[in-house]
């Protein structure tokens, strides 16, 4: 009998494995087939260990750390399969380095992530919480300011242009947006095109959209790259939405921009540290909505979001390089098209 390709999932999942993974792992790994899997020991801090990985032909990893020290010596791991679009808790060099693919979950979670970017902007627009807060208070319309406003003819504006900002501007046609505004200076123009997006300078987005959002992985590249001289440029009447990732924003900038009242508000889900402190200066302001890196998790979500993971696993298991991966480039080393084959001809 052909060795069984062994799965090493994340124990970040905790009493929630059941619920969120549960059914994918008995669709694709079907007891008696050709992948196995367990939950893998906790590891000290949360960082995989070497000798861990050394375990496994892939990891279906959700909240597990693998720093360049995680893949020292390791040779055995073909993927590492994350649940999500973000790798940033990945060193994706050394991962490649050691012949490791990165597969991604991209297409189950857009809608979704689209969808709560959507209701924020509506929450935020209308007023919502402090109009629910009035009501339970006992408080009817007297003396009620008039805060509300319509998104009809304004313009939604996103940092990045990927699948999930892509979805959320197909929302936004149907809704009336005047104007559709993203960055990204790696999205071919006929792209943005084809979307009814114009491509904008970070600098136009910030200035003249009417609700900002955040949609681009983190990376050096973006790590603060929403600054206070940013921030600055927003107008009053202006929210903004971050549901990417806390670090890509100055947080403490956008504390002042928002304490201040320089922009009209935020609908937050991502922080700098996570969970962040109960005190958290967010957490007192009437015009920030807080969520708790959760808005997009809906059952539709993440059962795509699972099946999808585990998806990739069963594709590398075959032999093949999984559809969505963080290194792409990695697929053509001498390294991984050995493992590959390996895999390829296990399966025969």
């Amino acid at each position: 009998m052909a060795a069984k390709f062994r799965v090493g999932v994340d124990p970040g999942w905790g009493e929630r494995l059941e619920a969120l993974l549960g059914p994918a792992l008995r669709e694709f790994f079907a007891p008696g087939g050709r992948i196995e899997w367990e939950v893998m020991p906790a590891q000290p801090a949360g960082v995989a260990r070497p000798e861990t990985l050394q375990e496994y032909d892939g990891i279906l990893a959700m909240q597990m750390n693998f720093p360049a020290s995680s893949f020292a010596g390791v040779d055995r791991p073909a993927c590492i399969a994350r649940w999500g679009v973000g790798f940033d808790r990945i060193d994706v060099a050394a991962a490649t380095a050691a012949d490791v693919l990165i597969a991604l979950t991209p297409t189950a979670i857009s809608r979704a992530v689209a969808e709560a970017e959507m209701a924020l902007i509506f929450a935020l627009s209308k007023q919502l919480p402090a109009l629910d807060k009035r009501t339970r208070a006992g408080r009817w319309r007297e003396d009620m300011p008039i805060a509300g406003a319509d998104t009809a003819g304004k313009t939604l504006a996103s940092v990045g242009l990927g699948r999930i900002a892509a979805e959320l501007f197909r929302m936004a046609r149907g809704i009336g947006f005047g104007r559709l505004l993203a960055y990204d200076p790696y999205c071919p123009p006929q792209r943005a095109a084809a979307l009814g997006v114009e491509p904008a300078s970070l600098e136009a987005v910030m200035a003249q959209g009417d609700f900002i959002t955040v949609n681009t992985l983190l990376n050096a590249e973006t790590r603060g790259l929403i600054d206070a001289r940013l921030l600055a440029l927003m107008k009053p009447s202006a929210y903004f939405i971050n549901t990417a990732r806390g670090p890509i924003v100055d947080e403490p900038a956008l504390i002042r921009a928002l304490q201040e009242r320089r922009i009209a508000g935020a609908g937050i889900d991502v922080f700098a540290r996570e969970p962040p402190r109960q005190d958290h200066p967010f957490f007192s302001m009437d015009n920030v909505i807080v969520t708790p890196h959760a808005v997009a998790w809906t059952r539709e979500g993440l059962a795509g979001n699972s099946r999808e993971a585990c998806a990739n696993l069963a594709c590398v298991a075959s032999g093949e390089a999984p559809p969505h991966m963080a290194n792409p480039e990695a697929a053509a080393r001498p390294g991984v098209r050995a493992k590959l084959a390996a895999l390829r001809a296990k399966g025969e």
